[in-house]
């Protein structure tokens, strides 16, 4: 046994577990599954050409060098990212423990209170601050946030006006460069119209539906919000506002000014900038437009016994309910991140927010000051943090460089100064000296910053925010350390047991993978500093691109979007770029079958397509004859067809190559959805079985921890004819040749989050990673045989296989009057979160164990799946007081000195005896989906105030 082998520490079977298991699958060996599973003609025949695999003791020295190559220079670029403080309690206790990033989406909101809060919290603060009504749980960048903003404006103008045709949509020429090429890569396939320009002289006009302010502008200058708001009002024109949200806490808010939308980045609050993300964005919105609103909300309700409980409200705007008819593809988020932030301002409070925008204010306008005193030009009149300097840039650059300082330049006449929290006086003297030096005089020394304000009376804030008693208690580090972990004590994660997910892959998230997360040269460079800068970060971009690229059998990869959905639509933009290239323009049909993830129709509208939808056999595969008869109908502006594989049911369907070709012979290409990559890493690939593009989910396959809901990074591969058109970044240049425009804010997206996948890939090889997709095989269909006579499994392959997950039948229980949500809820007492439900098949789980978990593991799953059986059978359409129907039961109801239900307090918290061991206690019995969507509270105000 080579315990220096980074395999044997994530894969979950022990060897002679792996024997056990495929003797109850009646198998000789592993290979011999694998050749029962994957049909013939797509396995591999040669393996992975990838490096030969680190120890993590070695990854991590090698890690370590690279980070050298990063030069975490003194940073004053702004443009949306800033050097922030990152308090070590939240470093240590949240970004650093797996209680809070290994935890999955809280779909399951019995035991995701304490994240459910965390993201109350986040949602109260940013409605404080921009003055709105109702925002949501975070969203994936601030140009994302702007995209979705004008998207919105887009529906509710032309729903409430019930007029077509009033497409132009106005945006300011003080937005961040980065947020214009995101708007112009969504407005395009919608019908939008983009008008950019100056908006003190914008004319209001009935063509308009909306406009999108930056607030402070890109080089610092606050323009009169207030007066352009109150005039788009009268002209019926709704307003986004792109805000920075530390100088709300000094500027008034939009909402006062009447906006509609207002979004931004939380990055400032204590997020490294990491070379571009992950960063939690936020979107706020009035609430007649809640339904509207993309992504998740968290909202107050109440749970079985009228106590307040938190779960994600308005569900019913999920992709899988609305598919094509959704608002928007947005399906995840930046929990982990967003938890960070609402962390940060809960340690800080109101007047820690106060001191930290004041002092950053006050260090703007004394640089201002002293540079004035040298005879430069400093032309922002009303700034928050950014100065605006008039000089001849290029002499200020090359002093700048030589001092290891890093400022932004405009143009060649101008060069612009973003002071953040991590700016000292010494710092702001450093600055004086550069621009002493290029004036050819004697620097001017300050001593002390002092109180003064360069900001206009009448935008000065003058509201209050944060009253609520969360941000106004936990300041000392005692204090935030427990309120921290007794949220995390209300959250199942995978460090307490398995979380058998299908189609989400919740594996290992490695320590060793994690670590250079918190390290200082890969947190602390900004994603617009010189290349030169990011040598070690480029190094690794570029292995992992190249990784990927001969894991999925294509020819070049993307790593820019920073979501499996934004991968999605990513792909497809890609794909219309090239129809477009070969004068193809009118290819606007995108086949997809009726079992795809709800995200694949909602990303081809936003692409500008339009979707048809193909059949399913009753095996769940794709009905060929009816794609064939599709393609053959549409092949005149067939442009796509979005495909899962293995297929959504948990089947490698052997009509995959016949079904390509048939995209193919009809002039479309080929989109595959990497959701289900897990199952071919190693012995398949999307290349090898014809597809033209794929996109990866680096949090389920590549080991990105999932924290919550996210963050997720979603990148793209490509076949050759498709390079060309890889997504760019208007001022880090990245992408193809005929790029398109920007899919996400940073040219790299998330691209601290990307080390996990490197050191993922980095060691365990070729050889590691193929057994990984082996164990995941094993594991599923070790789960289906333990389960057979108590669950049928609906689906199988051709040799009665599942793949790396399987589907059970929930839907015959209803005899005996109970709903797979009653089995979603009783597993919690047994310790563990519920499989997927309800998808792709109403009335089912969707297992998924992952190569990560251990025999034991899955035997504990298995005896507690087989022990609710049981209950199944015992239980009665008749009467509903049953233990299932009572499911989840809390340490209050067990403890209670009232106890009058037909089955002993044993049964209810201790059905089998390993519970014992290693209880886990729902903090609230189960939550009222229903009230909570017709009592809408997604704020942190008590529940008392809405009676």
């Amino acid at each position: 046994m080579n315990t220096n082998a980074f395999a044997l520490r994530h894969i979950g079977p022990r060897e002679d577990d792996q024997k056990l298991m495929l003797e109850t699958l009646g198998l000789d060996s592993l290979d011999q599954l694998i050749y029962e599973t994957i049909p013939d003609d797509i396995r591999l025949k040669s393996p992975l050409n990838l490096d030969e695999p680190m120890t993590e003791h070695e990854y991590l020295l090698h890690i370590h060098d690279l980070s050298k190559l990063n030069k975490a220079r003194k940073t004053y670029i702004g443009l949306g990212y800033h050097p922030t403080v990152m308090p070590a309690v939240i470093q240590r206790n949240i970004l650093e423990n797996p209680g809070w990033y290994t935890a999955y989406t809280p779909y399951q909101a019995e035991i995701a209170q304490g994240r459910l809060e965390a993201l109350l919290n986040f949602q109260t603060m940013v409605t404080d601050l921009t003055g709105m009504e109702i925002a949501n749980a975070s969203l994936l960048d601030e140009s994302t946030a702007a995209a979705e903003a004008m998207s919105l404006l887009f529906a509710v103008r032309e729903r409430e006006q019930k007029k077509a045709g009033i497409n132009k949509f106005f945006v300011s020429n003080r937005i961040l460069p980065q947020t214009l090429s995101l708007l112009e890569t969504r407005a395009n396939p919608i019908g939008i119209d983009l008008v950019v320009g100056e908006e003190t002289s914008f004319d209001f006009s009935s063509e308009f539906f909306g406009a999108i302010l930056q607030y402070p502008g890109k080089n610092g200058q606050i323009t009169d919000i207030e007066t352009f708001i109150s005039q788009a009002n009268i002209a019926n024109i709704k307003v986004a506002v792109a805000a920075d949200i530390l100088s709300l806490v000094k500027l008034e808010s939009p909402g006062k000014f009447g906006a509609d939308v207002v979004v931004g980045t939380t990055q400032r609050f204590g997020i490294p900038m990491g070379y571009g993300g992950p960063h939690a964005a936020y979107f706020a919105t009035k609430e007649k437009y809640k339904r509207d609103i993309p992504g998740r909300i968290i909202g107050v309700t109440k749970d079985a016994n009228g106590d307040r409980a938190l779960r994600m409200a308005l569900q019913t705007r999920e992709q899988h309910i609305k598919r094509d008819k959704a608002t928007s593809n947005i399906c995840t988020a930046q929990v982990l991140l967003a938890v960070m932030a609402s962390m940060y301002v809960v340690y800080h409070g109101p007047q820690g927010l106060k001191f930290i925008a004041n002092k950053v204010h006050n260090k703007a306008v004394t640089l201002a000051n002293a540079l004035e005193k040298l005879g430069y030009l400093q032309v922002n009149t009303s700034y928050f943090d950014t100065l605006q300097i008039k000089t001849k840039a290029k002499k200020i650059k090359r002093i700048a460089t030589e001092k290891k300082v890093n400022l932004y330049y405009p143009d060649k006449n101008t060069v612009s100064v973003s002071i953040n929290e991590t700016t000292s006086v010494r710092d702001i003297n450093y600055l004086i000296s550069i621009f002493a030096e290029a004036a050819e005089k004697e620097t001017i020394i300050i001593s002390s910053i002092e109180p003064q304000n360069q900001i206009e009376d009448s935008l000065h804030r003058t509201t209050d925010f944060l009253t609520e008693t969360v941000f106004n208690t936990y300041h000392s580090e005692t204090e935030l350390m427990r309120y921290i972990k007794r949220l995390e004590r209300k959250d199942l994660a995978l460090n307490h047991s398995m979380i058998s997910l299908g189609s989400c892959t919740m594996k290992l998230n490695a320590a060793s993978e994690m670590l250079p997360l918190s390290w200082f040269k890969w947190g602390n460079i900004h994603p617009f500093a010189p290349l030169k800068q990011a040598k070690g970060y480029l190094t690794i971009l570029k292995e992992l691109e190249d990784q990927l690229t001969e894991i999925t059998g294509f020819a070049a990869t993307s790593l820019q979007p920073n979501s499996g959905a934004q991968g999605e639509f990513a792909g497809l933009m890609v794909i219309k770029a090239y129809h477009e290239s070969r004068n193809e323009h009118h290819r606007n049909i995108c086949l997809i079958p009726s079992s795809a993830h709800g995200t694949n129709p909602a990303s081809a509208v936003m692409a500008g397509m339009k979707v048809v939808v193909t059949k399913s056999t009753e095996e769940g595969n794709i009905d060929v004859n009816d794609l064939r008869e599709k393609a053959e109908l549409h092949k005149d502006n067939l442009a796509a067809l979005m495909v899962t594989y293995p297929s959504t049911h948990g089947v490698y369907e052997s009509a995959i190559k016949e079904i390509t070709k048939i995209v193919h012979d009809n002039g479309g290409q080929v989109y595959m959805d990497g959701a289900n990559m897990n199952a071919q890493v190693g012995l398949t690939n999307p290349g090898h079985i014809g597809a033209d593009v794929c996109h990866l989910n680096l949090h389920k396959t590549f080991a990105i921890p999932h924290g919550g809901g996210g963050p997720g990074v979603g990148p793209i591969c490509v076949a050759k004819q498709l390079v060309p058109f890889l997504p760019g970044n208007p001022v880090v240049k990245t992408g193809g040749d005929q790029a398109i425009t920007a899919i996400s804010a940073a040219p790299f997206g998330s691209a601290l989050a990307c080390l996990i996948s490197y050191g993922y890939i980095k060691m365990l090889g070729a050889e590691g990673l193929t057994e990984s997709t082996k164990m995941a095989i094993l594991n599923a269909n070790y789960i289906k045989q333990r389960l057979q006579g108590s669950f049928d499994t609906l689906y199988s392959g051709e040799r009665g296989r599942a793949a790396h997950e399987m589907i059970v039948d929930c839907r015959p229980f209803k005899a005996n009057g109970i709903e797979v949500t009653d089995i979603a809820k009783r597993l919690m007492d047994y310790g563990f979160h519920a499989p997927t439900v309800s998808f792709p098949v109403a009335g089912t789980l969707m297992i998924e164990p992952t190569e990560s978990e251990s025999k034991a593991e899955i035997d504990r799953f298995c005896d507690a799946m087989i022990s609710i059986k049981q209950e199944i059978d015992n239980a009665s359409k008749d009467d509903s007081n049953n233990v299932l129907k009572n499911a989840p039961h809390t340490l209050a109801m067990i403890t209670s000195n009232d106890w009058d239900l037909p089955y002993s307090r044993e049964k209810a918290a201790f059905p089998l005896d390993y519970v014992k061991e290693n209880k886990f206690w729902p903090s609230v019995r189960r939550v009222d989906d229903a009230y909570g969507d017709r009592n809408l509270i997604c704020t942190c105000a008590p529940i008392e105030e809405y009676a």
